[in-house]
């Protein structure tokens, strides 16, 4: 006799289950409750003919789980999502299989979700001004979940795919906020700017940015490649999901600190700010530099499971 095969969560029910407004609250929860990032496994990189296939696990007290994605940037011009993803969510006690999820979807979810757990607390109350680098899910996620802890007065979307761009810009209207597409200068005068795009070389010059912003960057995970310049991590407080992850992956950080204008020690982990540990040092520009890590994963899937 088989065994039941765990239940499939599709894409309309991961996000029907628990929204970005939830998904923010349990990786606030979690981290103030305890969770290390530092005691995650590693992440596994690995290359193939098409691009790279990443396997993430992660384990908790109730459960274990693996996502399996792959990264192909020859799909956007077939037609296909870029990143693709499947996650097998287990029982800890028994190691059971008790559910499927959309990879895919549980990753457009969480990555927005870390990154507004931490501009919770590093962005001004007030944001007058969003620029959004990217015009793809994960800049649309970005703006989702970033409305759901403040009001987004003005936003503007600097893509290299005007037709994208303007789409995205059109979907934020229709979302209730003004947006309008913009150049990398307009950070001069943001009070927040996200970067979520496939870009390996900075998008804009870190001087223009004020003291007031908050700037999260979520493109790359690899040690050449980054989004921001050293002129801007230079001048702010760097904070990381985990120090030594960033300083194996993250080229944002890994470059300024081969440059000598960061120290190693200067990066605060994200579990110290959400914990009261580390304080936020408003005086300067802030960065949320994210690579991605397993423990996020398994703390969405697990509120989406329980949410079922």
């Amino acid at each position: 006799m088989s065994a039941t095969a765990p239940p499939w969560i599709n894409a309309e029910e991961v996000f029907g289950r628990v929204d970005f407004a939830a998904a923010i609250r349990a990786v606030q929860r979690e981290l103030r409750a305890g969770l290390d990032p530092a005691a995650d496994f590693d992440r596994s990189v690995l290359p193939v003919e098409a691009g790279q296939l990443l396997l993430m696990p992660s384990r908790s007290s109730e459960f274990v789980g693996v996502k399996i994605a792959s990264v192909a940037p020859g799909n956007p011009e077939l037609g296909r999502e870029r990143i693709q993803a499947v996650y097998l969510l287990m029982d800890a006690a028994s190691l059971s299989p008790i559910a499927l999820l959309d990879g895919t979807a549980l990753t457009t979810l969480r990555t927005p979700a870390v990154s507004a757990a931490a501009v919770d607390y590093l962005a001004a109350d007030s944001i007058g001004h969003l620029v959004v680098f990217g015009s793809g899910p994960q800049a649309r996620g970005h703006i989702q979940a970033l409305s759901a802890i403040r009001s987004l007065n003005r936003i503007t979307i600097v893509g290299r795919n005007l037709d994208r761009a303007a789409a995205l810009a059109a979907d934020a209207r229709a979302m209730g906020l003004p947006a309008v597409l913009g150049g990398s200068d307009d950070v001069q005068d943001a009070q927040l700017v996200v970067c979520a795009t496939t870009a390996r070389e900075p998008l804009f010059d870190g001087a223009l940015v004020p003291q007031e912003c908050c700037v999260v960057a979520v493109g790359s995970h690899e040690p050449e490649a980054r989004e921001l310049d050293s002129a801007l991590i230079g001048r702010c407080q760097v904070v990381v999901e985990d120090p030594a992850a960033a300083r194996r992956e993250a080229g944002d950080v890994i470059v300024p600190i081969a440059e000598g204008v960061l120290t190693a020690s200067a990066l605060v982990p994200l579990r110290d700010i959400v914990a009261g540990v580390a304080s936020v040092d408003f005086s300067r520009p802030r960065v949320f530099k994210s690579s991605g890590m397993s423990w996020e994963d398994l703390v969405v899937a697990a509120e989406v499971y329980r949410a079922g």
